[in-house]
């Protein structure tokens, strides 16, 4: 009796062990680096960061027979030092865990002095899941867009945009790899970068719609990588509307599509990077673009909009690694909008104007751009020193905009000519 007793324990203990689910504990890894820079242009800038973050040279700015916005600017910063911990190796059974937490020194906050004080911000935090013998992968939390996340090879901290996408993004991501092709589709909310509008930049005319939607597909093979994808984004610049006084809800949808491609060759210290993109209403992505109102249904209350149309694209290059040498080259261009614009009343001024919103962080007058930054990096150890030129040559639109959100008049080139000097030790 006590020896069946004894082997029906045996089996139950022995069972049991069968189900339970072995958990490793996870390794922590700190990283980050202390960066500065030393910057100067030739004219005043549109840039964010204390204007560390470059975007355009500003348009000229007549003020007696002199052009205020020309003249020889500089700064030193240490914005944007950063600190960031990796977690990899959690298992739970055949769950497999691994997971990011960044920040650095970025957001300027305050007033008066106080305003030039950096604060610590949150640049990503995610958790990435995987299962054994399972070709997916799913991303949850903040990380980087899926247009975004390969950059130019510079040194300056905007990391080629405009032209190129520049966006980190709270985002469900689930990856599928079959052989040498890697399946991607992303449900996206904008946070951090946002769209432009009525009242500004702002979450409201998002949060109010739909979700931002990606799908793109990856081969990698040997010294090569492409990739293609599609950004769908669907927000709702207006929620309501005045009629005869009265407060009611307005309806309608801005819905955009904007495809990417992008190639990369590697081959031993030398690689090629170019990317291209074909956007519609891309501000959220730190593209000059916008959208504007194309038609109002007074009856249904329903507002037509109609995306800028902007071509991005840049192609650049990196060889050596102790002496680095680096180029990138960008061109931007608008297209104006897909429908014509509707007319409304200024509310200033009164006179009829062409209802469009710019992306702010330059001038809203800007129609395509160049870029060219050559680099030399010297990497001694951990330690980094990089001296980097950038020419860039923004065109200006003149006259009135017209139906399309161009411009009638005769354009402007205006140049810039931005020295950089960037030290980084890495730990």
């Amino acid at each position: 009796m006590k020896k069946g007793i004894i082997f029906v324990m045996a089996a139950l203990l022995t069972g049991s062990a069968a189900f339970a689910q072995e958990e490793k504990p996870a390794h922590f890894k700190l990283y980050g680096f202390i960066r500065n820079y030393v910057t100067a242009d030739t004219r005043e800038v549109n840039a964010g960061t204390h204007d560390l973050f470059f975007y355009m040279p500003k348009d000229k700015d007549m003020q007696g027979g002199v052009d205020i916005n020309e003249g020889f600017n500089w700064r030193f910063l240490s914005l944007t030092t950063r600190l960031g911990l990796d977690v990899t190796g959690y298992k739970f059974g055949r769950m497999n865990l691994s997971g990011k937490v960044e920040a650095d020194f970025y957001s300027l906050s305050g007033t008066g002095a106080s305003a030039i004080i950096p604060q610590l911000r949150l640049r990503q935090a995610f958790v990435k899941l995987s299962w054994d013998d399972s070709p997916l992968a799913l991303t949850l939390g903040q990380a980087w867009h899926p247009m975004g996340v390969d950059l130019p090879h510079i040194t300056n901290l905007e990391s080629g945009a405009p032209f190129n996408p520049f966006n980190r993004s709270p985002q469900i991501t689930l990856d599928y790899k079959v052989g040498d092709f890697t399946f991607t589709a992303s449900v996206l909310y904008l946070n951090h970068f946002l769209p432009t509008g009525p009242n500004g930049k702002s979450t409201e005319y998002y949060k109010y719609g739909l979700p931002e939607f990606y799908i793109g597909a990856a081969y990698k093979s040997g010294k090569f990588l492409t990739k293609l994808g599609l950004d769908m984004v669907n927000m709702r610049p207006y929620r309501t509307v005045n009629d005869n006084g009265t407060t009611v809800t307005a309806h309608g949808l801005l819905s955009t599509f904007s495809p990417f491609l992008f190639f990369q060759y590697t081959d031993g210290l030398f690689q090629l990077r170019a990317k291209t993109i074909f956007a519609q209403a891309g501000e959220h992505m730190n593209l000059l673009s916008g959208y504007g109102v194309a038609s109002y249904d007074a009856t249904t209350h329903t507002y037509s909009y109609t995306p800028m149309q902007d071509w991005a694209s840049f192609v650049s290059f990196q060889y050596g690694k102790k002496t680095q040498v680096m180029c990138t080259f960008g061109y931007f261009k608008q297209f104006g909008t897909t429908k014509d614009l509707m007319q409304t009343p200024n509310t200033s001024t009164g006179a009829m104007e062409y209802t469009l919103w710019m992306n702010t962080a330059a001038d809203t007058k800007i129609q395509q751009a160049f870029r060219a930054t050559p680099t030399v990096a010297w990497n001694i150890g951990k330690f980094t020193v990089s001296l980097e030129y950038n020419l860039t040559a923004a065109q200006f639109g003149r006259g009135v905009r017209n139906i399309r959100g161009m411009y009638d008049g005769t354009p402007e080139w205006i140049l810039n000519h931005r020295f950089i000097c960037m030290t980084k030790f890495t730990f």
